[in-house]
């Protein structure tokens, strides 16, 4: 066989290959702890599955239209007013069975030899992979730990030249938890004006799950950018809905069509009855989400606390999402030495910060989306197991 040579540039998500790992070692026998996998540990809210299971049982067996049913497009619309204030027609809506989707349609769209792509770094490792996979040129915006996991709108500017063509923001982020704040999102509004062909992507699946005082701030309530900003959120996170592959994206008129031509080329049309559930979802009870977002809150503590009392080890408090990365120079490990000893030795499973790009190097991720008795167990082997390699000393 001879494969095209662009499959070698195409990455993977090295969190489904510790979570392989992981099982394999459970299936061995061995206890393990997974911090590493990002869904919530949660089960679906009972009037979200019921939904599905009606929309069977009256018969939606079939296929549907590729954009999602109308009902859900309206739905849809309907909550972005709800939760960003920010009116869009259902017409803008696309359905697709997952975030990821909507990340490859837009890399896709714009990604070809000559043309640039920023993406954050330390980021959701699909970005880079999937702009490689097209061709462009991946610029990657360093999120610094300094600016707790932000960046700086002059820094994100400075990088961007005329041949950018899209720009991938993510906020709250995967893996650091960082959020960017509204003032850095105006600055960026603002200086995309020298860009104006620059499409923007805003990568918004964690808009829900924000901690503290400061609303999420939706790159989709600024006017001057709607006719350039593709939009991704969906289901899996704010309601426990991973295994059921929903997401959706709001697209700016010139791209719709473009969009839903993938969209019938690529799956024809998401899954009928899950769309049901989605329905149920954003016009059912929330309850379940502000439940989970109060643990998940309790949970940060716990986890950021417990980090900051091992030696080597140093974490900021994210700001959104549900995991912390925290600094381990002074562990004297590297990333994926230390991702390694943990699972083997300790049996704790989480996920190289290299995992997410180059700008990871000497972080972890861990997903805190575990109950306070796993997290507290996790802490105290990693802190039995760095004390038998000899790093007995807490950074100060």
């Amino acid at each position: 066989m001879i494969l095209s040579q662009k499959m070698d540039r195409l990455g993977t998500e090295t969190a489904f290959e510790v979570l392989a790992r992981a099982e394999a070692l459970k299936a061995a026998g061995r206890d393990i702890i997974n911090l590493g996998i990002g869904q919530p540990d949660f089960k679906t809210p009972p009037h979200i599955v019921e939904a599905a299971v009606k929309a069977l049982n009256d018969g939606h067996h079939g296929y549907t239209p590729a954009p999602g049913i109308p009902a859900l497009r309206e739905a849809v619309a309907e909550d972005i007013l709800k939760w960003r204030n920010v009116e869009v027609s259902p017409n803008s809506v696309l359905i697709v069975p997952g975030g990821k989707v909507t990340m490859f349609f837009a890399i896709l769209m714009f990604g070809e030899e000559g043309s640039e792509i920023l993406y954050p770094n330390p980021g959701f490792p699909i970005y880079e992979s999937v702009i490689n996979f097209s061709g462009a040129t991946a610029v990657p915006i360093p999120l610094v730990e300094s600016l707790g996991f932000s960046f700086s709108a002059n820094t994100v500017l400075d990088l961007m030249t005329p041949n950018t063509r899209l720009v991938i923001i993510n906020s709250p982020a995967n893996p650091t938890g960082g959020a960017v704040p509204k003032a850095e999102i105006d600055k960026l509004v603002d200086g995309l004006e020298e860009f104006p062909n620059a499409v923007i992507m805003s990568d918004e699946i964690y808009a829900r799950i924000c901690y503290g005082d400061e609303d999420h701030v939706s790159l989709l309530s600024y006017p001057q950018i709607r006719d350039r900003l593709i939009l991704l959120d969906g289901w899996s996170k704010t309601y426990a809905m991973t295994g059921w592959r929903m997401g959706y994206s709001v697209w700016p008129d010139p791209l719709i069509d473009h969009a839903t031509r993938l969209a019938i080329n690529c799956h024809s049309c998401v899954n009928a009855s899950a769309q049901f559930a989605g329905i149920a979802a954003l016009q059912g009870p929330q309850d379940s989400v502000d439940e989970m977002v109060t643990a998940f809150e309790e949970r940060r503590k716990v986890i950021v606390d417990g980090l900051n009392g091992l030696a080597g080890v140093t974490c900021t408090e994210p700001l959104g999402a549900f995991y912390t990365f925290p600094n381990i120079t002074g562990t004297g490990l590297t990333a994926a030495q230390l991702q390694n000893q943990m699972l083997e030795q300790a049996g704790v499973a989480t996920v190289a910060g290299t995992s997410f790009g180059a700008y990871g190097e000497g972080y972890i991720r861990f997903s805190y989306a575990a109950s306070l008795n796993e997290i507290t167990q996790a802490i105290q082997r990693i802190d039995d197991f760095l004390g038998t390699i000899g790093i007995n000393e807490v950074a100060s």
